[in-house]
């Protein structure tokens, strides 16, 4: 059998339950406005975290149309917790792209969907085989994990990302290549998994490369990791009849358009103690992609509110939609208080 024919075998009694997907030999047609979305909340975030969104995010916005005439205020709040908050921005001008250029229906090829706000080569391709069966090369990273080892490319990444496609390209079958494309997705994380992979269930380690290899988690080799840069900064605790003072951070920018705790501009400096004083209450440390984050919070009085904002009862905080880094702090805050 060939590897395509292995891996879809494989994949028609192995392929994980996900809420966005359609299960191999149902029958239904995919639809490309849910394949697009959990493709997007997929990027950087794990499977288990968009499982939990995706069926609300749905339910709230279920199709293209109903998402594009959403407030981005309300899409901010439904994404707080995703993380990399400039793909909630970009979502909402694709969908309204769209709406307002494709009359509402998305474009069936790799082209047209690269030509959308926020879609890049990776997720074109995954909506263009999966939602419209094109035969596109899908490279994630676990379908790179799987074709390094089976080809055992020691290229290191970033640089051995063409080699991958050039291995991949020619194994793509012309028939069911979206399930192909979520069959290496799920190979990758299940079996041929970063630590130990369970060589022996893999449908194709008969012609793998790696299999038996020493090393074979060494692959694909990642480049040294650069130690981030740390940075520091203050957020208020304004507090009044059982409500806090909450802010709209800006538009562009980390975290833009978020409800947030009102505070200064993040420094490479820690903040000077007097700044911080007695007033300190708790403070937090938040990994960014590019930088580490310690955020103080302190006491705080309007005056330290400069910005227009609300008042937002501590008791329905869960509604207001703050980022992961606003929620930590609050949970501390608030775990102190009990």
């Amino acid at each position: 059998m060939s590897f395509s024919a292995r891996l879809l075998d494989w994949y028609d009694r192995s392929a994980r339950a996900l809420p966005w997907r359609i299960a191999p030999g149902s029958g239904a047609v995919p639809d490309p406005y849910r394949v697009w979305l959990a493709e997007v909340m997929l990027q950087q975030t794990t499977v288990a975290a968009v499982a939990g969104y995706f069926p609300r995010f749905t339910q709230r916005w279920p199709t293209v149309a109903d998402l594009a005439a959403a407030e981005e205020a309300e899409v901010m709040a439904a994404w707080a917790g995703l993380g990399y908050y400039a793909r909630a921005r970009n979502l909402l001008a694709c969908a309204r792209a769209v709406v307002a250029d494709h009359g509402g229906r998305f474009p069936d090829s790799e082209a047209g969907l690269r030509a959308l706000p926020g879609i890049g080569d990776y997720t074109a391709a995954a909506v263009a085989a999966i939602a419209f069966g094109r035969p596109a090369v899908v490279v994630d990273a676990n379908i790179e994990r799987v074709i390094a080892r089976h080809r055992h490319i020691e290229t290191p990444l970033p640089a051995a990302k063409r080699a991958i496609r050039a291995a991949l390209a020619p194994l793509v079958p012309d028939a069911r290549p979206g399930d192909f494309a979520q069959a290496l997705m799920d190979l990758g994380a299940t079996v041929c998994t970063p630590r130990a992979p369970a060589c022996d269930r893999c449908p194709i380690a008969a012609d793998c490369r790696a299999l038996g290899r020493a090393d074979v988690e060494r692959l694909p080799v990642k480049p040294p990791k650069k130690a981030k840069p740390r940075r520091h900064g203050i957020a208020h605790w304004i507090e009044r009849d059982g409500a806090i003072w909450l802010v709209r951070r800006p538009g562009r920018g980390m975290l833009g358009g978020m409800r947030a705790l009102p505070g200064g501009e993040w420094t490479d400096a820690p903040p000077a103690e007097t700044e911080r004083s007695e007033s300190e209450i708790v403070r937090v440390d938040h990994g960014f992609t590019h930088f580490d984050l310690t955020l103080a919070l302190v006491r705080g009085e309007m005056a330290d509110a400069a910005a227009e904002g609300e008042w937002w009862p501590i008791s329905d905080l869960d509604a207001a939609g703050l980022p992961t880094l606003y929620r930590k702090l609050v949970v501390r805050m608030l775990e102190r208080d009990t």
